[in-house]
């Protein structure tokens, strides 16, 4: 198995230790910036669905507010976007390298993406249902948690394994600015070395790590969605 590894990997094993530290910065920045990504775009997703025009909580001012700042930087290439929020970076954590300089940018060019997407799946929900909730006396919090995520949960899986997706996408092009991570080993010792085999193990990499993803979220959307199919029923 040794002779079998080496003659295909050679590179890769003489790298070894560089490239589980690389693997495991990948993780770090995907696991911390998905849970800001997570909180932040939820919570501007569901501010953008009942403060919208005809909302149950309509609110122009903080409509457009978080409406500008979704578009500003949806519309901002995500490489641009690093070089951007260098100094801004360094302020805030101290270095605009590394994971925890990755993180920042990471967190800017997701929570937008991931925003419309919660706006998108919230939209979906049915308008009788929410007024419904409305005449029996449920108050805003309520029809948040009550109707519009509860109802909302299946989709809220699959645009969040979406998101997830496209987060791991950017990691690797943080790599590309000193991040670090699968990116960056394979820029530096893959490509700039001429180590073709590197390439390849990070690209295997990081396609099972997108397909663990999308099993996982295909998994979860199908018991959330079987589980508001027979809540339906009952209901019936």
């Amino acid at each position: 198995m040794n002779e079998l590894l080496e003659k295909l990997i050679p590179n890769v094993l003489d790298y070894s230790e560089r490239f589980f530290t690389s693997c495991t910065q990948t993780l770090q920045m995907f696991a911390i910036a998905g849970i800001f990504t997570f909180l932040f775009g939820m919570l501007f997703g569901v501010v953008l669905t009942v403060t919208k025009r005809g909302g149950i909580r309509e609110n122009r001012v903080i409509y457009y507010i978080v409406e500008i700042f979704t578009n500003v930087f949806r519309s901002i290439p995500f490489i641009i976007l690093l070089i951007f929020l260098i100094p801004f970076t360094r302020a805030l954590v101290g270095t605009a390298i590394g994971v925890k300089g990755a993180v920042v940018p990471l967190i800017f060019g997701a929570v937008p993406f991931f925003t419309r997407q919660v706006e998108t799946a919230l939209a979906n929900v049915d308008d009788g249902k929410i007024e419904a909730a409305r005449s029996m006396g449920s108050g805003t919090f309520g029809l948040i948690f009550r109707i519009y995520l509860h109802e909302a949960v299946p989709e809220l899986v699959r645009v969040t394994t979406i998101t997830a997706i496209s987060l791991i996408g950017l990691t690797t092009m943080a790599g590309a600015v000193g991040a670090g991570g699968i990116g960056s080993f394979a820029i530096n010792y893959g490509q700039n070395l001429n180590h073709q085999d590197i390439v390849n193990v990070c690209v295997v990499i990081l396609l099972v790590f997108v397909c663990v993803l999308q099993t996982l979220g295909n998994f979860f959307s199908k018991k959330t969605t079987n589980r508001e199919l027979i809540t339906r029923r009952k209901e019936l």
